[in-house]
């Protein structure tokens, strides 16, 4: 899961934080709240989850409790991929979803 994370910590990084790799980013840290991505960061985060890591993302695993934190996107990864040890993350209900706005409801 750890070459899961740091991928997608490079990802993150370069295409949100354009390279600014001095600025702290927690593997627990909200993504939507810190202002780091927003719903078109959403989109791009997918495409980078199913074209890099070759994962089939469905409409309904769209929601924060796959995709907000470091954490929570490895560990998603990881369970797509079927890997064995993702960690203690777990998905937050299907009802948590994204709004228009970047808030979770």
């Amino acid at each position: 899961m750890e070459e899961i994370r740091q991928k997608l910590r490079a990802f993150i990084i370069e295409n949100f934080l354009f390279g600014r790799s001095d600025e702290e980013l927690h593997d627990d840290d909200s993504l939507i709240e810190r202002g780091i991505i927003d719903s078109t960061g959403v989109l791009l985060l997918v495409c980078f989850l199913e074209q890099d890591l070759k994962l089939v993302v469905q409409d309904d695993e769209i929601v924060p409790g796959n995709l907000d934190s470091l954490d929570r996107l490895a560990a998603f990864a990881s369970r797509k991929l079927g890997l064995e040890d993702y960690g203690t993350v777990s998905p937050a209900p299907l009802e948590t979803v994204f709004t228009s706005d970047a808030e979770a409801v």
